[in-house]
């Protein structure tokens, strides 16, 4: 059902914007229609909510690199125990990168020292931005050569403009290390995509905020790491019968839901 205040014609609008020009930049401007800031806000919300719906469609279209990045990440992570996987980033791409991982270890009792990250700027960044960290390629290689990154190992990149220094070049030394290298970009033809064994492209186009790839761009990166990371976990085991055979109770809510998956998987 349609929200009452969501007007149809300005999403609609948006739609057909994007799919019109679907080799757009990250950094375009949007039409001159559908400058947010000229709209009341009811239509504005519409624009943006249609601008955000379009991460779906970039997804799906990237959804067969998605399955080869899954399938080649699983085979690695199976050949040792102390195989690992890492995420690299800058900004929002780091901070939604640090989600997806961070929550691996209670969802699926995935080990705490089989996931790691590559950070534009170190943990402080995740907080504060930190000036040029992201144009550091020096930095890159140190973080991949600090963290020993080895052939036991997947690494995935995540940069909206495909572009990061440091995101590339971490991507680059982790491929010489032997990892698994998997490169995330919402720009086609760039360097993150280029130096991965596996490059997922994502290809929003340009924000309803232009350059604000926050929006778009990143929701597309989350919902991509979601089918990624969840659709490893599954091929490892740690979900049976649609449950999270291995969730780790840290709360009275978690430990409730733990005694219901056990009871399920005991009478079945």
């Amino acid at each position: 059902m349609t929200p009452r205040n969501i007007d149809q014609n300005a999403s609609k609008n948006v739609r057909q914007t994007i799919a019109a020009d679907k080799a757009a930049s990250t950094e375009d401007l949007p039409p001159a229609g559908q400058y947010i800031d000229k709209m009341p806000p009811d239509k504005a919300l519409a624009a943006m909510l249609a601008n955000q719906a379009h991460a779906i469609t970039a997804v799906e279209a990237g959804l067969d690199s998605i399955h080869s990045a899954a399938v080649a990440a699983h085979q690695r992570l199976c050949q040792s125990d102390r195989g690992r996987l890492l995420y690299s980033g800058a900004g929002t791409s780091a901070r939604i990168g640090v989600q997806d991982g961070a929550e691996l270890p209670p969802t699926f009792n995935w080990p705490h020292h089989r996931v790691g990250f590559l950070i534009a700027g170190g943990e402080a960044a995740l907080l504060r931005a930190v000036e040029n960290a992201e144009d550091n390629a020096d930095a890159a290689a140190a973080a991949v050569a600090d963290a020993a990154v080895g052939p036991h190992d997947v690494v995935i990149g995540l940069a909206a403009s495909g572009r990061t220094v440091f995101t590339a070049s971490a991507l680059r030394a982790a491929r010489q290390a032997g990892a698994v290298t998997i490169g995330i970009a919402n720009n086609p033809d760039t360097a993150v995509l280029a130096v991965a064994d596996h490059p997922i492209l994502l290809a929003t186009g340009g924000e309803i905020i232009a350059g604000s790839t926050r929006l778009q761009a990143g929701t597309a990166q989350k919902i991509c790491l979601n089918l990624l990371s969840n659709m490893i976990m599954v091929m490892m085991g740690f979900v049976v019968d649609g449950m999270m055979a291995e969730m780790v109770p840290t709360n009275e809510k978690l430990r409730h839901r733990r005694r219901q998956i056990d009871a399920r998987l005991k009478r079945d």
